[in-house]
């Protein structure tokens, strides 16, 4: 054989393989797969996005719902305040300001009064007894009492019905 003969040689399969129109339709094979695996990804990312905003819209019904819930509470305990708070005004409306039925008396303006009302009131007057006197008062009369030099007091009636009045009574000092 001849130095010719001898570089000339078959080639391999492989390097056949990878040549010409079997590259090409590598190629295209690869290609095909890549985009296949690329909607795949795709399909489980939009699947898992749908899934996560059912979850959301789940999630905010149920905060809607709980919203609505404790506004409902609120709104009950608002009204349970102001019935408490209107019981406790008509027991002690404000300072200085007292109910008092009738035959009942209390100690008042810091003890150093005693009030009391005199069976039921009428249609035009009452009769209270201030620290032992009585006095026939009707709605915004004022009684004045001097307890000593250096105390002045006032009981003056706000306001009367059947079944209570209501007084406002205090002391001050002289100048």
């Amino acid at each position: 054989m001849t130095d010719a003969q001898q570089t000339i040689r078959p080639r391999s399969f492989v390097y056949r393989m990878f040549t010409g129109r079997w590259l090409f339709l590598l190629t295209i094979l690869v290609g095909v797969v890549a985009y296949l695996i690329g909607l795949n990804v795709g399909y489980l990312d939009i699947a898992g996005a749908r899934q996560l905003i059912q979850q959301l819209r789940t999630d905010n019904q149920k905060l809607k719902t709980q919203i609505a819930d404790l506004n409902a509470t609120q709104v009950a305990l608002q009204n349970r305040l102001s019935v408490f708070e209107a019981a406790l005004d008509e027991i002690i409306p404000s300072k200085n300001t007292y109910n008092i039925k009738p035959n009942q008396s209390m100690i008042v303006a810091a003890g150093r009064l005693t009030v009391g009302m005199i069976g039921a009131p009428t249609n035009e007057n009452i009769t209270i007894n201030v620290n032992g006197k009585q006095h026939t008062v009707a709605s915004g009369d004022v009684v004045n009492l001097t307890l000593d030099p250096k105390t002045n007091c006032l009981v003056r009636v706000q306001s009367f019905d059947m079944f209570k009045a209501v007084l406002y009574a205090s002391c001050t000092p002289t100048q």
